[in-house]
């Protein structure tokens, strides 16, 4: 398959899974606004901090590095030993949840039992659906390797929905149930998850269609479980190697993806209220993060790795595969940087108004709109570094994925150290502002990755981060005009001059990305041609 081909996979399988997680995400913005009117700050916490990070931990550490070492090797591999080093997540899923729910159990604040209460049920049943979920690795993987279009973003979209309807109906009706309500609802979630991957391979392979099943390295379902054979190794070594290195970066890549929430957990700085409010500002600050940069970075990592050789330099390397890459990373670069600052330059000027449709007075008074405008500043940052990041990770050796895990331990420990002076100096916002340099710091790091691996070739990804200076005019005007809108029209003026300023928000809007329009002309050609190749993909299949 040309790289070519491969491009235009990576971008059906991107935009197929914005339009869809768009209209899927608003379902549940929907829901999650209506659930939060009849919920307490200290449930929220408990639930949105305490055993959610029980559930990703465990989830994280048996997964994430298998998912890495398996979607990096070439389209010749044996099957048959990447499923049962797969596998292997399971039991290591099982041991996770085991000793992080004693931990969570034994070590950890209890909440008062008058305010959440059932606590110690809500621990296990967030551990058993890591362990649930874990069932479908297999499938995920061979989804994601063999880029099913709409597959993964589909049945983790429903699954989240009916999550929510049922959160939503037990909280209407049975609202002394406490965490039973969200354990219940959690295990659901993952099992309605991995049922649709089930039902979704079972119907591929019974089907009629001929292309779809010689694509495809096994015949039945069954050929999916493990299975051993007396002429060949249980697992890949090699595979089984790289997966040891991604799972030391993924540790460490856990603490700084999920640091904050170790802080408050293991150090109690935060009350289980305030944990609340600023786990909702979080999870709506990265709304747009999971929406857009998500579906961006998974996709094209599997550009990058698929047309990129790990072991070689890039002058050694096909230079139509490395001409292509550099383009895209480039297109990337410029995309994710407009899509930041349009989110930073207009988010501090409707962060309140946000979050009281949303959450009411318990968000929108108190430190609530102080932690979206520094989110959306994260936000900019969180863009660059995942593209930067998939183009790395999918690029680096194996010796340079161990060197970079040297560096992302500094990053570890300076971060939760740093998140604990911040916040100790400022608030909940101090998490923030320690995410914000950490994150500078990968960026940093990944930049350098990507001059030296270019230094060689005549190709420059980077210019991607540069912006006319007209551009960066119109963002400064649009910022300083929203901004004096918000102090005379919002938010305690009624719902009139709300609508004035939103209109205002628009206007803004509408004249910055016409400048956009006009001015990067190449990465509006890039877009144009990859929507184009991507619907014409979705006509053809």
């Amino acid at each position: 398959m040309s790289s070519q081909e491969v491009l235009g996979q990576a971008a059906r399988l991107a935009s197929s899974g914005l339009l869809l997680q768009v209209l899927f995400r608003l379902i549940t913005f929907v829901l999650n606004a209506f659930i939060l009117r009849f919920l307490s700050k200290e449930i929220v916490g408990v639930v949105n901090v305490r055993l959610t990070l029980l559930y990703s931990t465990t989830v994280f550490l048996a997964r994430e590095a298998f998912r890495r070492a398996c979607l990096s090797g070439g389209a010749q591999r044996d099957w048959s030993q990447t499923l049962n080093l797969l596998w292997l997540t399971v039991p290591l899923g099982v041991f996770w949840s085991l000793f992080l729910g004693w931990i969570w159990l034994q070590l950890l604040e209890v909440p008062d039992p008058d305010v959440v209460p059932h606590y110690g049920a809500g621990v296990v049943l967030f551990g058993l659906s890591a362990v649930v979920e874990l069932l479908g690795e297999p499938l995920w993987v061979l989804a994601q390797a063999h880029m099913f279009v709409r597959l993964k973003v589909t049945a983790e979209s429903l699954s989240v929905i009916f999550r929510s309807i049922l959160i939503a109906l037990l909280v209407l009706w049975l609202p002394h149930l406490g965490l039973y309500i969200f354990s219940l609802a959690q295990l659901f979630y993952t099992s309605v998850l991995v049922l649709c991957y089930v039902f979704y391979f079972t119907k591929l392979l019974s089907s009629p269609e001929p292309i779809k099943q010689q694509t495809l390295p096994i015949s039945s379902i069954t050929d999916l479980l493990p299975s051993v054979t007396g002429s060949k190794a249980f697992v890949n070594w090699k595979e089984a190697k790289l997966t040891w290195s991604f799972f030391k970066q993924s540790f460490l890549k856990q603490i700084l993806t999920e640091g904050e929430r170790y802080v408050m957990t293991f150090f109690n700085i935060l009350n289980f209220g305030d944990q609340g409010v600023y786990d909702i500002v979080n999870n709506l600050g990265s709304l747009v993060a999971r929406l857009i940069f998500q579906p961006i970075e998974e996709s094209f990592y599997l550009f990058f790795a698929k047309v990129l050789e790990r072991e070689k330099d890039a002058t050694l390397q096909k230079q139509e595969d490395v001409a292509v890459a550099a383009t895209v990373l480039e297109s990337l670069l410029k995309l994710a940087l407009l899509t930041g600052l349009t989110i930073t330059i207009f988010g501090f000027a409707y962060s309140q108004l946000a979050l009281d449709i949303y959450g009411g007075a318990m968000l929108s008074l108190g430190s609530g709109p102080v932690l979206l405008r520094s989110y959306c500043v994260y936000v900019l940052l969180l863009a660059i570094n995942g593209v930067t990041e998939c183009f790395v990770f999918a690029a680096m050796s194996k010796e340079e994925v161990d060197r970079y895990n040297f560096t992302m331990l500094a990053l570890s420990f300076s971060f939760l150290v740093l998140s604990y002076l911040l916040t100790h100096w400022c608030g909940s916002v101090g998490f923030i502002l320690a995410n914000c340099f950490n994150m500078g710091i990968r960026i940093t790091q990944s930049l350098c990755f990507i001059h030296r691996y270019y230094q060689g070739s005549p190709h420059r990804p980077l210019a991607g981060l540069r912006l006319s200076p007209v551009l960066l005019g119109v963002f400064a005007l649009a910022g300083g005009i929203t901004g004096i809108s918000e102090v005379f029209l919002c938010c305690e003026q009624g719902w009139p001059a709300r609508l004035a300023h939103v209109a205002v928000g628009a206007l803004c809007l509408g004249v910055t990305l016409g400048t956009v329009f006009l001015t990067e002309t190449k990465l509006i050609h890039f877009l144009r041609t990859q929507l184009g190749v991507s619907r014409l993909a979705d006509k053809m299949t």
